[in-house]
């Protein structure tokens, strides 16, 4: 049965989201775009790039280390899981490039995706979800998110802790031109759980968003002017920033599993 816009929503609603896409198997056209990368380096550096897309700051105390030669920040543990680590540092690295120009206080990581994510009348569907083991100590800001490749906005926040055990589901912008933010509280954010998004088309321009956590629908957020923009897929630890100072002493880790792209081809 085709999955129309209305479907997925009473099924989402329900928190009943294999229901509601049939699983991925079943879906027409459905494609793996991303699946498996964290089983060795190679497929790891095969189908990501280190550090951000733009370098190593971004709006944190954070600066970002990794290269192929480089596993002291972003490593991998057996099972195929990914590991982000933040360190602290004593000496003075100066303030990073990007805006808030916040002083350097850690060495951490982060990697890309080097397929981007595009909506658009070719794939009109992407499911975007990973199983994570997430810090939230102030100070810690762990994040699985999207943005926009050539312009911003667009961007979908799909794991995003800013020092507590919150996690905050944001998109932006929506119709309004402001953000939207589902925020949900989760038991023991240190543990596996598991954070997902679907992305629908449903205009010319707009999409919609459902997000869940630990497969329970928790919010659907319209993002406009979404279709057509190309889209980085991020995972990384920021630090301190919006999630408060100071933070760790000792150091933090982030670790990621089962991390999976997928879309529809019609």
């Amino acid at each position: 049965m085709p999955h129309t816009r209305r479907t997925i929503l009473a099924a989402g609603a329900a928190g009943l989201a294999t229901a509601a896409f049939g699983g991925r198997a079943s879906a027409a056209g459905f494609e793996t775009v991303l699946d498996g990368t964290f089983a060795s380096y190679n497929t790891l550096q095969a189908a990501w790039n280190y550090r951000y897309p733009w370098g190593s700051d971004h709006n944190g105390t954070a600066r970002m280390y990794a290269s192929a030669s480089d596993h002291s920040q972003v490593y991998l543990e057996s099972g195929g899981v990914l590991v982000l680590k933040a360190t602290r540092i004593s000496g003075n690295e100066g303030n990073s490039a990007k805006d808030p120009y916040l002083p350097i206080h850690y060495h951490s990581g982060a990697i890309h995706a080097k397929q981007q994510i595009t909506v658009t009348d070719q794939f009109p569907q992407w499911e975007v979800r990973g199983e994570f083991q997430a810090p939230s100590a102030r100070g810690t800001w762990p994040a699985f998110w999207l943005t926009g490749a050539t312009s911003w906005p667009p961007e979908s926040d799909i794991l995003e802790y800013k020092g507590d055990a919150r996690n905050w589901f944001n998109t932006y912008k929506n119709a309004s031109g402001a953000w939207s933010n589902t925020i949900v509280g989760v038991s023991n954010p240190g543990g596996w759980h598991g954070y997902r998004a679907w992305i629908a088309k449903v205009n010319a321009s707009d999409v919609d968003i459902h997000y869940y956590l630990d497969g329970k629908w928790v919010g659907q957020h319209r993002g406009a002017n979404f279709v057509g923009k190309p889209m980085w897929l991020i995972i990384n630890l920021q630090m301190e920033g919006s999630a408060g100072s100071p933070g760790p002493t000792s150091p933090t880790y982030y670790r990621a599993r089962n991390v999976y792209v997928g879309r529809n081809r019609v």
